[in-house]
């Protein structure tokens, strides 16, 4: 620590010392850095005054930390402010709260492939179903009874018909509590107490999905845009001219139908690293963008001068998520109600802690990435004898990439022998299958179901299944959007993380909220956990032997630290305590000494890799300034919230 960081700190602990107690919430029992937080339940009132008169109602799902409790005769008062810097706002029976010590929220999966997901008012109804061998013996009666009579015994809500997208409109689905559990049918899952509630709109309330009529009129403006990401490096060109041969011919028939404005194409090359290779001429560079292109023949003017590069990359491996980053990022995609990108390559993907990458991410994040518009990663991995070698590699790579988070759909498809005619089939058949679906939803048909019934190959069959699915989660996201759907009105209630009967496919995906403080608190402590794994590769013994420092001079109990020899880093206190007691698994917080020297280099350099992958990816979470949420009316900014996914942390 130098001169000027070391006055910094001194001169926040005069700070700290000189405040009040008044001036900090309450901290939760047992810890030293969580502060007490409650959410209000709908109905709840702000007074001046311990037991005085109400003086405004707050919404529903207000967060306020609590500074004073008080109790006067039975009841008892909370005094809450809107954020942790010392603000005010006034007191609360607590009676009209609920505590929220874990800012763990969930969002919904599309359920275009599974049943919509149940509220329950007890755990010991959901128990019941998960414990037995055959549930849809108990779970088909209370569905029947929901669609004929809009109740259950036992559930208080559904989820909505139609997608409710987080990344489009914020919600909150906090979770209180939660366990996991092993299914009857051999499945963990977690059972959770959440709570949930949607502001009041008499519209929606009444007609929550909209009627026939208008959910036909809606579909008409469904459109769709297919970005193909194209490897534009030696080898390429048969691939590239069959790629533009079939985007021709739809074109084609796109005008013939009167759909140029339904359905847009574009198209994105990359390379690799110019500054290891400058004759590579771009790393990755937009041709085509859809919402510029007017017409088959303007698309086929813009990616005239398409070519494979001159002279070869450095590596094998390509910075194909360059490229895909280069689509997600730089495509207006709100225009469209369908989204895909289609990645073409024959190589695999230089990795985000490779000095060549571009973007500096590995895989998983690109994917979440691309699920902030909603875009579906199609990979067609031509596996060409030259790259024999690297298959595997990039088949793991792309796998993760092109899992549809929405449907946990693999969209990932190989071509065998890199066969040209064989990849021109599968291109032409997705392009037909997601144009057949914009046609279906234009002209109010229904468009679940193959878009294609002739004789094809198993692949290509699989792939117009998978196109089926995902253009109807599609229809559903986008209907969700423009009906305004919302979570379902209800308080506290028990679900499944996992659906009821199909106990393989998820129902929700958890976000961690994070304020900006604790955002880089994480940063800087997962900066001193990789310089010390960095230094463990070269002397393993002494990595525990550099966390101990790190964590002794951020605070940690000295006694604690000499108690045992084989400490794991959560008991290090190296990381803070909202992440200590999620209820979810961490590589980082389980690593322990005796763990990681019995690693070998592989092992500890993976583990490396993927610290390092993660602190680039929270650089991109700090400049998204549309996505930081503010959880109560008038708090601090400092306090405001980033809604990290799960797999994000470490």
């Amino acid at each position: 620590m130098n001169i000027a960081q070391r006055l910094t700190t001194l001169s926040l602990l005069l700070a700290a010392c000189g405040a009040s107690a008044a001036d900090r919430p309450l901290l939760q029992e047992g810890k030293q850095s969580l502060y007490q937080r409650v959410l209000t339940t709908p109905g709840c009132q702000l007074s001046n005054t311990a037991a005085g008169a109400p003086d405004r109602a707050l919404p529903a799902f207000s967060r306020f930390y609590v500074y004073e409790r008080s109790t006067l005769g039975s009841t008892e008062w909370l005094k809450v402010g809107p954020d942790s810097y010392g603000q005010s706002s006034g007191w609360l029976p607590a009676s009209c709260t609920v505590e929220w010590k874990m800012q763990l929220s969930l969002a919904f999966t599309n359920p275009a492939n599974r049943d919509r997901l149940l509220f329950f008012k007890d755990r010991t109804t959901l128990e019941k179903i998960l414990d037995t061998a055959d549930p849809a013996s108990l779970v088909t009666p209370l569905r029947g009874a929901l669609q004929q009579n809009g109740s259950a015994s036992g559930v208080l809500a559904q989820e909505p018909e139609y997608f409710v997208d987080m990344q489009k409109e914020f919600y909150l689905l906090p979770v209180l509590s939660g366990e996991e559990v092993m299914t009857e049918q051999g499945f963990r899952t977690r059972i959770l107490n959440v709570a949930s509630v949607s502001k009041a709109d008499s519209a929606s309330a009444s007609n929550p999905a909209g009627s026939a009529q208008n959910i036909t009129s809606q579909l008409k403006e469904f459109s769709a845009a297919v970005v193909f990401v194209i490897d534009s490096t030696i080898s390429m060109d048969p691939y590239i001219d069959r790629t533009r041969e079939v985007i021709s011919r739809i074109y084609q028939r796109i005008e013939k139908e009167n759909l140029g404005k339904q359905v847009k194409f574009g198209l994105v090359a990359f390379r690799s690293n110019t500054d290891a290779v400058p004759g590579l001429e771009y790393t990755s560079r937009m041709y085509a963008d859809p919402n510029a292109v007017q017409d088959g023949a303007d698309f086929m003017a813009r990616v005239s001068g398409l070519r494979q590069a001159r002279v070869s990359s450095s590596s094998f491996d390509e910075d194909a998520f360059a490229g895909v980053m280069h689509a997600i990022d730089e495509v207006d995609w709100s225009q469209f109600g369908a989204r895909y990108i289609v990645l073409v390559t024959d190589a695999g993907a230089i990795e985000g802690d490779n000095p060549l990458s571009k973007t500096g991410l590995n895989a998983e994040q690109v994917r979440i990435e691309a699920a902030k518009p909603g875009a579906a990663i199609y990979t067609l991995h031509l596996k060409t004898p030259a790259g024999s070698r690297n298959h595997a590699k990039a088949e793991s790579q792309y796998r993760t990439l092109s899992t549809y988070g929405g449907t946990n759909t693999s969209l990932y498809y190989p071509v065998n022998a890199g066969d040209v005619n064989a990849f021109g089939n599968m291109v032409d058949a997705l392009a037909t299958a997601i144009t057949t679906q914009v046609k279906a939803a234009y002209m109010g048909e229904d468009a679940i179901g193959s878009a294609l019934n002739a004789e094809t190959d198993s692949d290509t069959r699989k792939l117009l299944d998978d196109a089926a699915l995902i253009g109807h989660a599609m229809r559903l996201a986008y209907l969700g959007e423009k009906t305004g759907t919302q979570a379902p009105p209800v308080f506290q209630a028990w679900i499944s993380d996992r659906d009821l009967l199909r106990q393989n496919l998820p129902t929700t995906e958890v976000r961690v909220l994070m304020t900006k403080s604790q955002l880089s608190d994480l940063s800087d402590v997962l900066r001193q956990v990789l310089d010390a794994a960095n230094e463990g590769l070269i002397s393993p013994q002494e990595m525990f032997n550099r966390l101990r420092s790190v964590a002794a001079t951020m605070g940690a109990d000295p006694n604690k630290l000499k108690q045992s020899d084989n400490l794991q880093l959560a008991e290090l206190g190296l990381l803070g305590e909202y992440l200590e007691d999620l209820p979810y698994q961490s590589e980082v917080l389980n690593l322990d000494e005796e763990t990681w020297k019995s690693w070998d280099g592989l092992a500890q350099e993976r583990f490396i890799r993927n610290l390092a992958t993660k602190l680039r990816h929270y650089q991109r979470y700090n400049a998204d300034v549309d996505r930081w949420v503010s959880l109560a009316e008038g708090s601090d900014a400092r306090d405001s919230v980033y809604p990290v996914p799960l797999e994000m942390m470490p």
